[in-house]
């Protein structure tokens, strides 16, 4: 059981920077994102993008705004659950909440925030054949946590993005066997990656191969193979495997957020403007997942929401302490 004053749903700046105003405040967070690592949006989809409207940065790239927020919050020594999403969030008593992940972590919170972007990450299912019977530890993947847990294993990876060609060269090097496929001859990653795969092909160090669609999954209690077909010739082939990770992407939805009685409006967590709390006592919204009048989905917003938050989560979790806001000017970053 993981015990926190505030779990943060979501590990993007506005969460990251949630965990800075809160540890002024003396108050520890522990952050759990579906992603495999922190940065949500600026990390997974656009890590080297410019970003112009960040105060005192003329232009900075999205994951260096990460690591910067990353080092920020050192002093204040948060805790991760990543790769995993919250399903359920149960109300103890007036004041703790308990939420457990997909893999069944539990967390204890004080409090709890809402800082989900444009809410849950979720992985872009390909049309495959029993591909659900093998979910769940069974063989069928859709993230990499752990490289080393695909030592010596064969792997079948399908996809045609920066993703699938960054896991193929760095895989090459650990599974017995790795295969990528894909529909296309044509790549969407970076040329220097589609240039080493190519090269890793040639070599023989990894199978290549392309115009072809999965079809269909098997197995017995465990991933044994993987069926295909040329999208050309509708030859089909088989091989056997360990594990299937396709990677075609994430695609925003609120996922099990629907489900714990907040006031939705359009895919948007409504919240009272006044401390960005929402209709149930002890949950905030921040960030692009909340909406309220005139609202703008920048990052600088969100920061601004995760300030006057961190001082209201502050006042509910310490009922009659009067608390005096003094600038980091005066007082520095006091670690804990």
């Amino acid at each position: 059981m993981i015990q926190t004053d505030i779990a943060i749903i979501g590990a993007g700046p506005v969460g990251l920077f949630a965990v800075f105003e809160a540890g002024l405040l003396k108050m520890r967070c522990h952050l759990i994102d579906y992603l495999p690592q922190i940065g949500g949006q600026l990390s997974e989809i656009y890590p080297k993008k410019p970003i112009y409207d960040i105060p005192g940065y003329p232009s900075v790239l999205a994951q260096e705004l990460i690591d910067n927020l990353k080092e920020q919050i050192q002093p204040f020594h948060p805790s991760f659950t990543l790769g995993e999403r919250i399903e359920t969030l149960e109300k103890r008593g007036e004041a703790d909440f308990l939420l457990k992940t997909n893999m069944g972590t539990e967390i204890e919170a004080k409090a709890v925030v809402i800082a989900g972007g444009l809410g849950c990450f979720e992985p872009r299912k390909p049309a495959v054949e029993g591909l659900d019977e093998f979910e769940n530890g069974k063989g069928v993947n859709y993230m990499i946590l752990e490289p080393e847990h695909f030592r010596n294993k064969r792997m079948v990876l399908a996809g045609g993005g920066d993703s699938a060609l960054d896991w193929t060269i760095h895989l090459a090097n650990i599974a017995e066997r790795v295969t990528l496929v894909h529909r296309s001859e044509s790549f969407r990653g970076a040329p220097d990656s589609v240039n080493k795969v190519m090269q890793l092909a040639e070599e023989g160090k990894i199978d290549l191969i392309l115009n072809t669609n999965l079809t269909q999954v098997h197995g017995n209690g465990h991933l044994h193979s993987v069926s295909m077909q040329d999208a050309k010739t509708k030859e089909e082939q088989t091989i056997e495997t360990d594990y299937l990770i396709p990677l075609f992407g994430l695609s925003p939805k609120l996922g099990p957020i629907e489900g714990w009685n907040l006031n939705i409006d359009k895919n948007a967590i409504e919240v009272n403007t006044e401390d960005y709390s929402t209709n149930i006592q002890g949950i905030w919204a921040i960030g692009d997942i909340n909406t309220y009048k005139n609202k703008l989905k920048l990052i600088l917003c969100g920061f601004h929401e995760a300030a006057l938050m961190s001082h209201s989560v502050y006042k509910y979790i310490n009922p009659g302490v009067k608390y005096t806001m003094k600038y980091t000017t005066v007082n520095g970053i006091a670690e804990f």
